[in-house]
């Protein structure tokens, strides 16, 4: 890796107009500058938005099993590129190995199962209230689809977004992350290997702010598909709705793990874990919050905060690593502004608390795994996604209680409870707020072939994964009536 990366437009690599590029840096030592990448303007977001709008026709007009074809081979050279598509992840952005290798997986899954919908993208065949007369439904590309991925699963996210937009006929500006350029940049070199026609892939850099605001904003974009946070996420649904453009919004989390009295101690410890320290917390579906019945609460905690202590935080290629490193400093110092809050709100801290930045850490943007008692649904702590290596903890009486503290919060993704009994976890099923619950599992995603995403601030309604990404998002239908009584038929019962 090194030197200078270019956007990718009209099937050709090209450096922005402007001639500016900014860094990336490794989160593990950031004395270890990656890669330049273009600094995007205007010119370079009309450039890739007309040369999707150009591809549109042709695209839209190729049989869907043909287009499904190039998500097949891409994944196959996904698969034969994994573990160094894996490492340049945990380089780029921090999570450690054998995270970086699920997340390239996904991608795979993801092309695989998506390339399936092009040989169903059903429709709908249904009786007209007519003598000879036909009446069906079926789905049509949209346009220009601008895709907004994040840098936290910077292979995963786009490949949800792009292998939908490419297998309904759609063409595609895609604009990863500034904080994950790389990543995005290989994920469309394969397109380009497996001779997807030009302008049908398009790849901008550059800042959200300033290229992702030229791209949501420009005319000839029909869809917006965005991942990211509450407050981007609402200013580009009042973007889009003044514009008339599609839009998915895919936002924050604040995320429960319910654990009851009859819950199966080591398991629970060994998902919570997971759930809030896996990726360095850094995952919208990450477990922030921990709410457990009295009965159980000594043990429980006297369990996880001896686990956490044994946590190793470090570089994430160093496979002996629990816990890698913060994407940056800006996001190091704002998760030690939360837990300085939380101190100040009257929460205990238990463990961690701190910004690790000597000997081996002295280079990098590391946090200590961190656990806070005595959190009330009030408290910022409790209310606002962090997006760290935070766990705040709540004690409660009952499973009420637990429900009623769950559902406390304006976000709505992920949600998990441990408990033996199927009584509690149907009516855990029911009752929690969210797009996931898991049973006796962390909070998690989902895998590719069931909806992903919330409620409440959370999205705006849509799901990704599955066929639900093409029939919501990434298609129009369209219905037709065919007529061939040779005569002239008047409907809802007018001679």
């Amino acid at each position: 890796m090194g030197g200078n990366f270019l956007n990718y437009i009209g099937g050709k690599w090209k450096p922005a107009r402007s001639g500016e590029t900014f860094p990336v840096v490794n989160p593990a030592n950031c004395e270890d500058v990656i890669a330049y990448f273009p600094k995007s303007g205007v010119e370079d977001v009309n450039d890739a938005v007309e040369s999707a709008a150009q591809a549109f026709p042709g695209w839209a007009r190729t049989p869907a099993p043909k287009r499904a074809e190039f998500l097949l081979k891409a994944a196959d050279i996904l698969i034969a590129r994994k573990w160094d598509l894996a490492k340049e992840m945990t380089r780029e952005m921090g999570k450690i190995l054998k995270e970086a290798g699920g997340d390239v997986q996904e991608a795979i899954d993801c092309a695989q199962y998506l390339a399936g919908e092009g040989r169903r993208m059903l429709g709908a065949v249904t009786p007209s209230e007519l003598p000879n007369k036909w009446a069906m439904a079926f789905r049509k590309p949209v346009g220009v689809c601008a895709l907004i991925s994040p840098w936290n699963f910077p292979m995963a996210i786009p490949m949800w977004k792009i292998a939908p937009a490419l297998v309904c006929g759609n063409t595609v500006v895609f604009k990863p992350s500034s904080s994950t350029p790389v990543l995005g940049t290989l994920l469309v070199e394969v397109f380009e290997e497996v001779d997807l026609p030009p302008g049908v892939l398009n790849l901008i850099h550059g800042s959200g702010g300033e290229t992702g605001e030229l791209l949501i904003h420009h005319p000839r974009v029909q869809l917006i598909s965005f991942t990211g946070s509450v407050e981007t996420g609402k200013h580009i649904a009042e973007v889009a709705g003044k514009q008339m453009k599609k839009v998915s919004l895919e936002l924050g989390g604040k995320n429960p793990v319910i654990v009851l009295d009859d819950a199966d101690v080591d398991l629970a410890v060994e998902g919570i874990l997971w759930g809030a320290y896996g990726t360095t917390g850094q995952r919208c579906t990450a477990t922030s919050r921990l709410i457990v019945q009295d009965g159980i609460y000594p043990v429980l905690l006297q369990n996880l905060i001896q686990r956490i202590q044994k946590l190793k935080v470090g570089n994430g290629l160093d496979p002996t690593v629990d816990v890698g490193p913060v994407i940056n400093q800006h996001q190091l110092h704002k998760i030690h502004a939360y837990v300085q809050k939380g101190t100040q709100e009257g929460a205990t801290l238990r463990i961690g608390g701190e910004i690790l930045n000597q000997g081996e850490y002295k280079k990098g943007n590391f946090y200590a795994p961190t656990l806070f008692e005595d959190v009330s649904p009030s408290m910022t702590l409790f209310q606002e996604e962090i997006f760290g290596p935070v766990l705040s903890v709540m004690r409660v009486r009952s499973f009420e209680e637990a429900i009623q503290a769950a559902n406390a919060v304006r976000f709505g993704l992920s949600s998990s409870i441990y408990t033996r009994d199927l009584h509690f976890a149907f009516r855990a099923m029911e009752e929690i707020d969210a797009g996931i619950t898991y049973i006796n599992a962390p909070t998690i995603g989902s895998e590719v072939h069931l909806p992903f995403g919330g409620v409440k601030e959370t999205g705006n309604g849509h799901r990704e994964g599955a066929a639900w990404t093409l029939l919501e998002i990434f298609s129009e239908w369209k219905t037709i009536y065919v007529d061939y009584s040779g005569r002239l038929q008047k409907a809802q019962g007018i001679e």
